[in-house]
């Protein structure tokens, strides 16, 4: 069976899936969004007072009390999940890597293995793809460790890479930084990744990352994560906002992949990474949002917005057609999955309104006019899962509510 997009600014386009036609008018096609560093469980605690304008060490407690009053456990996982992919796809975004660090520190190691089923279950029911990354931070070492070996067994079992058959799920590792988690953590964590052929990614040189470094260990991050054998090219480094010339060349020779986060790391003061220069050294660069924390939205095209708007205060000026290959080719680099980024997913774009109005070059207009805007229809592996700007696989109002009554608990 074929799915048929007619009347795209790129040409007509088939794809493999059920027997369709999406109307194109007027539109620009592209591959689906890659956001490569969410935290999908933020998702349901989004401008939360105490959160904005503050240092690191009273956004943690801050963001942890919520935690605790509200619970986190499979219900609460599925249900913020289901809400922040929902809101991924309502964007364009295909795929999601999903740093998941928070752990309650009750749970046994196979207590954990619902909570990532939760999310696992919800990216099924709507279609799109997920990596799920077993974060840790500041969790027990031999604990996070076994739990990730547990939750790899669960949801993809031996299959290569990590990648389930259908391309759907993936899982990989993931300390949440220097700043958090201890050499124990790295090591232990990597060696279940190794033992499994699973890719790692963490965090490393926000502000805040490059002061704790300092004071704890009298060394910067990227020193630490080179002896603690984390800068390899199965490794993606989140953030980057401080690195100095040198690391930079350091990580290139490593073969290190690397997600831009500005959505993040400017309102929580950590600086801009200096993609220009990441790029020029041959690092492949991604986009990533981060969680509903520190951006209070999913919205990686408004980001690749920001990241072309502020890249002139570090270094170069970015083009639209390089910011739009990191949010699909670099951000499907780095999780080791070059076709996501290639077409495998398609987003079908309008620029025929008033927004679009005198656009010369639509891709750069694609990213430049509209912050908001919304695709017309989205296709995931064949499968149609946003129609005329609706989702097709689920009812948002359902979405809503059932995020809403979890939210409103309070834990046991």
């Amino acid at each position: 069976m074929t799915l048929r997009i007619t009347g795209a600014a790129s040409g007509d386009l088939s794809i493999v899936g059920p027997d369709d036609t999406l109307d194109a008018s007027g539109c620009l096609v592209t591959p689906g969004l890659v956001n490569a560093h969410h935290h999908l469980l933020q998702t349901a605690f989004r401008t939360l007072p105490g959160t904005r304008g503050v240092p690191m060490a009273t956004w943690l407690p801050t963001m942890a009390a919520a935690y605790d009053r509200v619970g986190v456990d499979a219900e609460l996982t599925y249900a913020a999940a289901r809400a922040g992919l929902a809101e991924s796809l309502l964007c364009g975004v295909t795929t999601v890597a999903d740093h998941h660090l928070t752990w309650p520190a009750s749970l046994t190691p196979e207590e954990t293995v619902p909570l990532a089923q939760g999310t696992a279950r919800a990216v099924a029911e709507l279609g799109a793809r997920l990596v799920f990354v077993r974060g840790a931070a500041r969790d027990d070492p031999e604990t996070a460790a076994h739990s990730a070996d547990l939750i790899a067994e669960a949801l993809v079992g031996d299959a290569p890479g990590g990648v389930s058959a259908d391309g759907m799920l993936q899982v990989a590792v993931g300390p949440a930084g220097v700043h958090s988690d201890p050499e124990p953590t790295f090591r232990l964590m990597g060696a279940v990744a190794a033992r499994r052929g699973l890719r790692r990614r963490t965090q490393a040189n926000e502000q805040v990352d490059v002061a704790i470094a300092a004071e704890r260990y009298g060394r910067r991050p990227i020193d630490l994560l080179e002896e603690w054998g984390w800068l390899a090219p199965d490794v993606t480094l989140a953030h980057l906002c401080d690195v100095t010339p040198d690391e930079i060349r350091r990580l290139s020779a490593a073969g290190v992949s690397a997600t831009h986060a500005p959505g993040c790391d400017l309102p929580m003061g950590w600086g801009i990474a200096p993609i220009a220069e990441l790029r020029e050294a041959g690092i492949e660069v991604g986009l990533g949002t981060s969680g509903g924390g520190s951006n209070d939205a999913g919205h990686l095209l408004a980001d690749a917005r920001l990241a072309m708007q502020v890249a002139p205060l570090v270094g170069p000026p970015l083009a639209a057609a390089d910011v739009l290959a990191m949010a699909t080719t670099g951000s499907a680099a780095g999780l080791g999955r070059p076709g996501l980024g290639e077409g495998q997913d398609l987003c079908v774009w309008d620029v025929s309104g008033v927004a679009d109005a005198g656009v010369h070059d639509p891709v750069a207009g694609l990213l430049w006019a509209s912050p908001g805007r919304r695709p017309r229809h989205v296709v995931v592996a064949g499968r149609v899962v946003v129609r005329d700007g609706m989702l097709v696989t689920a009812d948002e109002r359902e979405i809503v509510a059932d995020l809403g009554r979890v939210s409103a608990r309070a834990a046991p």
